[in-house]
């Protein structure tokens, strides 16, 4: 046997080359499979004109419109749409209740202790043909009592000075 020594590195050197471009390679076709259609996609998306963007603006705004009037279920802050009642797991139960008779906005626009509207609720019964309530009514109290309690309200809260950008009015001219 001979004992001389072969100097392998650039053996190493060119098997890790090739290793790396098969490597690359894999990952690049892999990458392609993956990518392809949304590659496909953005290279096939059309493009539009000012005045058809402008339709399509005007065309989905007309439907949204309309998509919100049908929904008697949209909330949107907080907010019943249909009705402007604060959202609440019992406000199917108060619009059943209150607004066959009368408006949303009726309870919107008062505030009463939850005793309040219960002299609310008995003046309707007696005056205005307002059926019973049954199981439903503390149910309706405490909603209206929760959502449309007097609120504490004193003087307006005080200006901040330093959050005022303020000017210097010259009256010499």
């Amino acid at each position: 046997m001979d004992n001389r020594q072969f100097n392998t590195e650039p053996l190493w050197k060119m098997f890790m080359f090739i290793v790396n471009i098969f490597i690359a390679g894999v990952l690049l076709l892999f990458g392609y499979f993956v990518l392809e259609k949304p590659i496909q996609d953005y290279i096939n998306q059309p493009s539009y004109s000012a005045e058809q963007l402008e339709e399509m603006t005007r065309n989905r705004a007309i439907q949204r419109s309309k998509e919100r009037s049908e929904n008697w279920d949209l909330v949107e802050k907080g907010i019943h749409l249909k009705t402007g009642l604060k959202a609440d797991p019992n406000l199917q139960i108060v619009i059943g209740a209150c607004t066959s008779c009368h408006s949303a906005k009726l309870i919107t626009q008062n505030r009463a202790t939850r005793s309040g509207w219960k002299n609310m609720i008995v003046w309707m019964q007696k005056t205005q043909g307002l059926g019973d309530l049954g199981y439903n009514e503390p149910i309706i109290l405490d909603y209206l009592a929760k959502h449309y309690s007097p609120k504490e309200v004193g003087r307006r809260a005080s200006l901040d000075p330093e959050a005022i950008e303020w000017y210097i009015l010259n009256l010499d001219q």
